[in-house]
């Protein structure tokens, strides 16, 4: 299917499962601006067109959450008037943000905003150009591209982070098939991450950021090509996180994620300004 047919489908399937169409052309335009952005088929970044409808529209209507009675911890990632400059071109202006453990943030705005951006600075993969980025010790990160080794299996993958944290092999396989499996996931030996669908190593990439346990989880819409079940298998595994005194800041375009989250943190970008 070409990369036009398959945005139409989209919008048409979302329709179809009860998103107004007018989001529904958003959500839509938004993928295909995030296409051509990585340069790659849209098949190939979301998966099946009517796989990543049905997890859309489910995240459109999502099951209401029992209140939480817990304590917020300490400080994970504090953000004072961050700034991030190109050249000429400013992407991030005056940027605040105070996440604790056990909470959950949201980062929501546009195509071009400087979310992804944002994120690499939170991880300390790109430095502001000025500004306060105060963060955990403790951080695992999951991008929203080339977050994998394309000619690793999953479970190198394991054994690589897993001495990087100073974990044994057979702790880090074990920890990492435990951990997949939360998000209905059972990696097969020998099969490299190439080899594996967008969906399914996203499933890896997030499994590798949450593999030491961090304080602090930044995922960068980390639900691409996800299917329905799948995502929902997500937001029980953030929540689980949240519970366990982790710090979550999540990059999300899904409008509906926001009432499940503590803070929402929206970029205007700059030329909105």
């Amino acid at each position: 299917m070409s990369g036009a047919r398959w945005h139409e489908s989209l919008a048409r399937l979302l329709v179809e499962r009860g998103v107004a169409p007018g989001e529904a052309r958003r959500l839509a335009e938004d993928s295909r601006d995030e296409a051509r952005a990585a340069g790659v088929d849209p098949a190939e970044l979301f998966g099946p067109a009517a796989a990543y409808a049905a997890g859309m529209a489910r995240a459109a209507r999502p099951a209401p959450l029992a209140a939480l009675t817990r304590t917020r911890g300490p400080v994970v990632l504090r953000l004072t008037k961050v700034v991030k400059r190109y050249r000429r071109r400013e992407v991030l202006r005056g940027v605040d943000l105070t996440l604790r453990a056990g909470e959950v943030a949201a980062v929501v705005g546009a195509n071009g905003s400087g979310k992804s951006t944002l994120l690499d600075i939170c991880a300390g993969a790109a430095k502001a150009t000025s500004g306060l980025v105060e963060r955990a010790a403790s951080i695992g990160y999951a991008p929203q591209q080339h977050g994998v080794a394309p000619y690793l299996t999953p479970e190198e993958h394991f054994r690589l982070f897993g001495a990087v944290h100073g974990m044994g092999s057979r702790r880090a396989v074990a920890t990492g098939t435990h951990l997949a499996a939360g998000l209905g996931w059972r990696p097969r030996a020998g099969a490299v991450a190439a080899r594996l669908s967008g969906g399914t190593q996203q499933k890896l990439n997030v499994v590798l950021g949450e593999l030491n346990r961090p304080e602090l989880i930044l995922l960068d819409e980390p639900y691409q090509g996800f299917d329905q079940d799948s995502y929902l298998d997500l937001w029980t595994q953030v929540y689980a996180w949240r519970d366990a005194g982790a710090g979550v800041l999540v990059v999300t375009h899904l409008l509906h994620d926001l009432d499940r989250v503590d803070h929402v943190l929206e970029l205007k970008g700059t030329e909105d300004r």
